[in-house]
């Protein structure tokens, strides 16, 4: 409300301008994965540039591998105060993440990591979370955030995959055997996910952790390990009929774009995958992934969001950028 105070006969009178807050009809999130705190970060000046609202932390944000808490939060505090990400966060509005295993204590790490309470608290302090917020209080790292673009909502997921992950099996040739009966998520992430998808009033539902939702075939850690809590994620996304579902993932330092669509959504469901702000797979010039769209982007990158409301409709692109700014990839399509 706007306020203007004017005399009339000595008396003060006061008129009201209702001025109705508009949305911006543009919502930016840039996000990550895989960053060694000592190696070079080229590539926050040039996020920066593409003016993000929100970045988002896939998981691997540093490489802690470790049971002391005290070389955990050396390194959280070197790479927070490195002066390109500190400039980097005076740029970005909002700054939000989950992990994955390295910064999670222990590559491959699950439920049975012993210090996962302890690393929680130093994954937040890094992410900045409030000392009484909700998540200081719960086991894992999961939570839900909303953003305005125009008159639509965009609500963002994030997964924790490491701290009620079941374990699996390595072969001789360190693949893994698949856990036909194992869990990723546990019970109570499990109930909270389906609270934030069952009946909400979101126009898009983002969907991030730190390993990949969609591929099968690579040899590396997936939800495909897990077959039977992939296909409950895939059936609660047919059944919850959250609109405009999009998935996000880090870890396999590579990055591409998969689309799968599945029976009883109208829609078919992308995924992201970012990986490699610091150093890339550059070996990898090829892998198979059924659900590929584009290419296998095998160089330093980071991955990009864009809605855009045009008239009633509102529309997404994604891509994937490398150091000099330009895309290796893009993907638009209209999410409803």
């Amino acid at each position: 409300m706007n306020y203007r105070l004017l005399l009339l006969c000595g008396l003060p009178l006061l008129i009201t301008n209702p001025v109705q807050a508009q949305q911006p009809k543009v919502l930016t999130l840039a996000f990550g994965s895989c960053n060694r705190v000592e190696l070079p970060q080229p590539l926050w000046p040039v996020i920066a540039a593409d003016k993000p609202d929100v970045w988002l932390w896939l998981g691997d944000n540093i490489y802690g591998d470790t049971n002391d808490m005290q070389v955990l939060k050396r390194k959280y505090d070197a790479q927070f105060n490195l002066p390109a990400y500190q400039q980097f966060r005076r740029q970005v509005p909002t700054i939000i993440g989950t992990w994955d295993d390295h910064d999670y204590g222990r590559n491959d790490a699950g439920r049975e990591y012993p210090f996962k309470t302890e690393s929680q608290q130093l994954a937040l302090d890094f992410l900045q979370e409030p000392a009484g917020s909700a998540r200081r209080r719960q086991p894992g790292l999961y939570a839900a955030y909303t953003y305005r673009v125009g008159s639509k909502k965009v609500k963002v997921i994030l997964l924790d995959n490491r701290y009620f992950l079941d374990p699996l099996e390595r072969n001789f040739d360190r693949t893994y055997q698949p856990n036909t009966t194992g869990d990723i998520l546990g019970a109570a992430q499990w109930r909270w996910l389906e609270q934030q998808l069952r009946g909400s009033d979101a126009d898009v539902h983002i969907i991030g952790g730190g390993i990949q939702f969609l591929p099968q075939q690579h040899p590396y850690e997936k939800w495909a390990n897990f077959p039977a809590a992939r296909q409950r994620l895939l059936s609660l996304l047919v059944t919850s009929r959250a609109k405009g579902v999009v998935l996000l993932s880090g870890d396999r330092h590579i990055g591409e774009v998969s689309k799968i669509t599945l029976a009883g959504r109208a829609q078919p469901i992308y995924e992201v995958t970012a990986s490699g702000l610091t150093h890339s797979a550059t070996q990898n010039a090829e892998e198979p992934n059924q659900y590929r769209v584009g290419p296998l982007v095998n160089q330093k990158h980071y991955g990009l969001l864009r809605f855009r409301q045009q008239g009633k409709k509102l529309l997404a692109t994604a891509l994937l950028k490398g150091e000099d700014g330009r895309a290796f990839f893009s993907q638009e399509w209209e999410v409803n």
